[in-house]
């Protein structure tokens, strides 16, 4: 998943980064406010925010900007100011937690989890790499862009993505998108999957030779 860290002490964000990084999350680190402006619409899982940040724009104005850009993800505030007034303005702006400074790494990567596995289960969206799928509307959208697919290649996709790391015999794929009466021949399987290839190129998708497929 991916995480977009706003902090200005460079010991400190290094620090964080490597335990971030660790724990197999996508980190990309800003030392200041408006090289982060500039980026509040990404596809980003979470945002981890310090409150004060040199220059003008500061942690509260990152959020709002967040909010507006891609209200899908997640905020956590640090500070090492009044924490009581920090943390009120922050919820009050839409942050899912905050935490004072000095604060231990660890106890940082445990809220991150929390957050994050809280995130995932949110129903009717899922997301991979720098895509956000709605199961309600059957859209997909990678920065802002939405990608079309057709019925049979929303459907490929979903199986891929309930699956994750497991491997999917091709005989399974066919029956579970053209129905177990399906006449014809199999290669429909690979047409179509290069199709949704195509338009995805993002997925991670290997085939497992005699067997059938698996993304990774």
């Amino acid at each position: 998943m991916k995480i977009y860290y706003v902090e200005d002490e460079k010991d400190l964000s290094e620090i964080i980064r490597k335990y971030l990084t660790r724990e197999n999350y996508d980190v990309t680190v800003f030392y200041d406010g408006e090289s982060a402006m500039s980026h509040t619409g990404d596809q980003v899982d979470l945002w981890i925010l310090d409150i004060m940040l040199s220059g003008k724009i500061d942690g509260f104005d990152l959020i709002k900007s967040i909010n507006e850009k891609n209200p899908d993800a997640a905020v956590i505030f640090t500070s090492a100011r009044d924490q009581a007034l920090d943390k009120i303005k922050g919820l009050e702006l839409g942050s899912d937690d905050y935490l004072a400074k000095p604060f231990s790494p660890r106890e940082l990567i445990l809220r991150v989890k929390s957050i994050l596995k809280r995130k995932q289960s949110r129903p009717g969206q899922m997301t991979y790499s720098d895509y956000t799928i709605s199961l309600d509307s059957r859209e997909i959208r990678m920065d802002d862009k939405l990608i079309e697919l057709t019925n049979k290649e929303f459907e490929m996709l979903l199986v891929f993505l309930k699956n994750k790391q497991q491997p999917i015999e091709r005989k399974l794929m066919l029956e579970t998108i053209w129905g177990n009466n399906y006449v014809g021949s199999d290669r429909v399987v690979d047409d179509l999957l290069r199709r949704l290839r195509s338009k995805m190129p993002l997925l991670r998708i290997e085939t497992i030779y005699g067997y059938g497929y698996r993304l990774l």
